[in-house]
């Protein structure tokens, strides 16, 4: 008689990279969406843009969300995941430096920190992109 111990899927760090990037862009789309009047004197930045800035988020991170529950993750939408974080993290940055807003000193810190998260996104994802 044969048995067959049962395999488990070796740990897919692109799926995993991308699953986490859509938890936490969401968390933080639906929180400017929810929060946006509160949030909008903390961190200097228009309830209007964070509204716009939340929607935009919340449809990103459900579009990623989608790719990650993919059977096989297709390598050109992964791209475009770590190509639209690249983009986002450097925005950021670019915002800052050009005073796009007035934010406060809470809200400068929070648009660097946020670009940096989403920086490591891209580079977690580019990394195990490279290893497939």
């Amino acid at each position: 008689m044969t048995t067959t111990v049962p395999t488990r899927r070796p740990l897919d760090l692109l799926r995993v990279a991308l699953r986490l990037d859509a938890v936490v862009t969401g968390a933080n789309g639906l929180a400017y969406l929810a929060a946006a009047p509160l949030l909008s004197d903390l961190l200097g930045v228009p309830a209007g843009a964070l509204r716009g800035l939340g929607a935009f988020l919340a449809v990103f991170a459900a579009g990623v969300a989608l790719v990650a529950a993919r059977p096989r993750v297709p390598r050109g939408a992964a791209e475009v995941v770590v190509g639209a974080n690249a983009l986002w993290a450097a925005g950021s940055v670019v915002a800052v430096v050009a005073g796009r807003f007035d934010l406060t000193a809470a809200g400068t810190v929070w648009v660097l920190l946020q670009a940096a998260v989403v920086a490591g996104f891209a580079a977690l994802q580019l990394t195990a992109l490279r290893t497939r």
